[in-house]
Formats: structure tokens, C-alpha cells, sequence
């Protein structure tokens, strides 16, 4: 790609596409409606990547070098990832001030998530723990908007989150040995969720998220999962690699944190109140997740009614937009594209500014997120 491409592009709303990753969880279904495919289906595919720049982590699929990795959709670009795309100048797409304090990076991955069974177990690094067991600069602290609070069988959107007071790392371990799993969650609070929460998941906090949770999970980025049960609960068997992330059976439990909270305290310290950020006739913009919570990241979700529009203004870094429902246009100085659900976009920082028209007879819904805070 030539300096005049690279300009070129570096003015325009990038569309992506919807990679989707293997997990050792099946679902799925709501996404394949939400793109409207013609047979939805549960697989062992129940993620959709936006705007990543990450590669996923599979015991053997070590091959598929670009599984979850975002790629421009452009004939003129086929197949150059947005990874590829943003080393070709990463102050122009990022922003000077970003790249300069986060690197060839933007900092964040965001995911759609649809579980059709729980989670295993599982925790995260902080990024302090991140650094020392991974030789990474990212932990994995995220947060989750969930999306919807339909029943499926008979059950309840919930999570797993935190353990119970008097917890140790010997009572964990033990378990995890005994593959206790009933053990295992009876240490942990099960808490429902209903549309419209948003919680936070910092690093070194054991969770799982439940059967029927449909959910948009914004993160650091990368893919460090440290699983504690052996076996899924739909029987898939976990490799020893998927488990302890080539940590071993022992130095893995040094990525959980032995707090114990109340179901009180767990809600109180985890559960995020989205704040009304901007509400006219035009729509309304809301801050699901800011960063006064956390300087990692941020979550913005815009309505726009019928026929109306919203200004952005422009911002010294990039951000990313997933296109929820609705159709319209993206108008910037120097680009313009329709838009329809279910796509994604990157925004270049070069762009300036720019708005969101509704020019449909319905709704449009957006997610708008961002990469860690400027500090400078």
C-alpha cells in the first residue's frame, strides 16, 4: 500500500468484517440471527471479534494465524487485516498522542458473546500479574453489557462473579484437583442479569458467565483465560495448554485473587451504573462503561431516532464503532458510507469530525468505544 493509499484511508470510516473464534463453549445462535443467516445454529463458534487486533488462543488451531483478527472490507485491500493496516502507519490511524503513549496497538478488544451453556470457571491477569507470568503489557480486565434477558429453556441470563468470604488458595486448589466443580461454584456468587447491567471484571476476579447470557464484552487485548475446570459442561475436554495458559497446574493459581466478598459487596463493587452522557430530541448517548471507573477503556452506546442525526466530535485518538440496529450514514468532511446492522467500523483519529444520521423509519442503535484514556 502506497503514501497516497495510506492518506487516503486514514480519512475514511473503515469497515471490518465479523470474524468469528472458536471458544471451548458453544453458542452462537443469536449471532448468526443478528446477521441474518439462514439456518442459526449453536456451534463452537459463539463470539464475534470487533476491531481486533488480536489473535485467539486454541489448542490446535495453532495453523488459522488470523483466527479473530479484524480485516478491511475493500476489494482494493482484500485480506490485509486491520493489524497489517495500522503497523503501515500507526500514528496516522491511532492518533500521535495515543501511539506515542500505547505503541502499534489500540489497547481494547470488544466482542459480541452469546452462551448457549456456562462458562467454565475461569479468571483473568491484572496487568501487574500480566507483566510478571506473560511478559505482557495488557492484562485481561473486562466488562460486559448485557444485551438481552430472554429465557432460554427455562433460564435466566447469569453470571458467576467473585468468591464467598473465607476462600484460600488451598481450599481453590483442592478442588481444582478433585475437579469439584459443584464444589468449585458453591465458593462463587451466582447472581442474574437482566438487560441493560453492565459489570466489571477486573482482573484476578474468578467468574463465569452463565447459560443464556447474550453480552457485549469490551477488554483489554489479549487472551489470557485461565480455566479451572477439566471438562466444559457440555463435556468438551479441556487441553492442559487451554487450562494453565503454559503457566502449570501450580503457578496458574497465582492469577486468582483469594477476596472473599458478600453477594452485597459483589454488587456494590462490580456492578457499573451507565451514565446519560448527552439526551435531546436528536437522540441520546449514554457512557455504559467511562473512564471514571476505568482508565483501560470506554463503552458508549448512541440512539438516534428516526430521521435525526448526532454530531461527533473529533478526538486526538481512534475509536471503533459495532452498528446494533438501524441503518443510516457515517459523514465526515471527506468520507460518507451507509451503514446497516450488523456492521463494524474503525474511526482513524485523522478523521475529525463527524455525525450519525438516521435515515430510516426506526431506530438506530450504535456501540461507540475507545481504547485506554491520554494521559498526557
Amino acid at each position: 500500500m502506497n503514501k497516497k493509499e495510506l492518506l487516503e484511508l486514514e480519512n475514511q470510516f473503515i469497515r471490518l468484517d465479523s470474524p468469528r473464534a472458536w471458544r471451548t463453549y458453544t453458542g452462537g445462535y443469536r449471532l448468526d440471527e443478528l446477521h441474518r443467516l439462514p439456518n442459526p445454529k449453536v456451534s463452537q463458534f459463539p463470539e464475534e471479534w470487533i476491531m481486533s487486533l488480536v489473535n485467539a488462543r486454541n489448542t490446535g488451531r495453532e495453523d488459522i494465524v488470523d483466527e479473530g483478527l479484524s480485516h478491511v472490507v475493500d476489494p482494493k485491500y482484500e485480506n490485509i487485516t486491520l493489524k497489517e493496516l495500522i503497523n503501515q502507519d500507526p500514528s496516522g490511524f491511532l492518533g500521535q498522542q495515543f501511539y506515542k503513549e500505547n505503541g502499534e496497538t489500540t489497547g481494547v478488544l470488544v466482542k459480541l458473546i452469546d452462551a448457549s451453556e456456562r462458562l467454565t470457571v475461569q479468571v483473568h491477569p491484572t496487568k501487574a500479574k500480566a507483566e510478571v507470568l506473560f511478559n505482557s503489557k495488557f492484562g485481561k480486565t473486562e466488562c460486559w453489557y448485557i444485551l438481552d434477558d430472554k429465557e432460554i429453556d427455562g433460564v435466566k441470563p447469569y453470571l458467576y462473579l467473585g468468591f464467598k468470604k473465607g476462600i484460600t488458595r488451598e481450599i481453590w486448589k483442592e478442588l481444582f484437583d478433585k475437579q469439584d466443580i459443584q464444589g468449585m461454584l458453591s465458593w462463587m456468587h451466582r447472581v442474574e442479569v437482566k438487560k441493560g447491567d453492565m459489570v466489571i471484571i477486573k482482573g484476578g476476579l474468578a467468574h463465569a458467565i452463565g447459560q443464556s447470557c447474550f453480552l457485549v464484552e469490551i477488554q483489554e487485548p489479549t487472551d489470557y483465560t485461565v480455566r479451572i475446570e477439566r471438562i466444559t459442561p457440555k463435556g468438551l475436554k479441556i487441553s492442559d495448554f487451554m487450562c494453565h495458559q503454559g503457566l502449570g497446574f501450580d503457578k496458574m493459581f497465582d492469577v486468582f485473587e483469594y477476596v472473599g466478598y458478600s453477594l452485597e459487596e459483589i454488587k456494590e463493587s462490580f456492578f457499573v451504573k451507565p451514565i446519560e452522557k448527552y439526551s435531546g430530541l436528536n437522540g441520546k448517548i449514554t457512557t455504559l462503561i467511562g473512564y471514571d471507573t476505568t482508565d483501560l477503556f470506554e463503552l458508549e452506546k448512541i440512539d438516534i431516532p428516526s430521521k435525526s442525526s448526532i454530531d461527533i466530535p473529533g478526538s486526538k485518538s481512534f475509536s471503533g464503532l459495532y452498528i446494533l440496529k438501524g441503518q443510516g450514514k457515517l459523514i465526515s468532511k471527506d468520507s460518507q458510507v451507509d451503514i446497516n446492522a450488523p456492521e463494524q467500523y474503525f474511526i482513524p483519529s485523522k478523521l475529525g469530525d463527524w455525525k450519525i444520521e438516521n435515515t430510516s423509519d426506526s431506530n438506530l442503535e450504535i456501540l461507540h468505544f475507545k481504547g485506554p484514556k491520554l494521559h498526557d
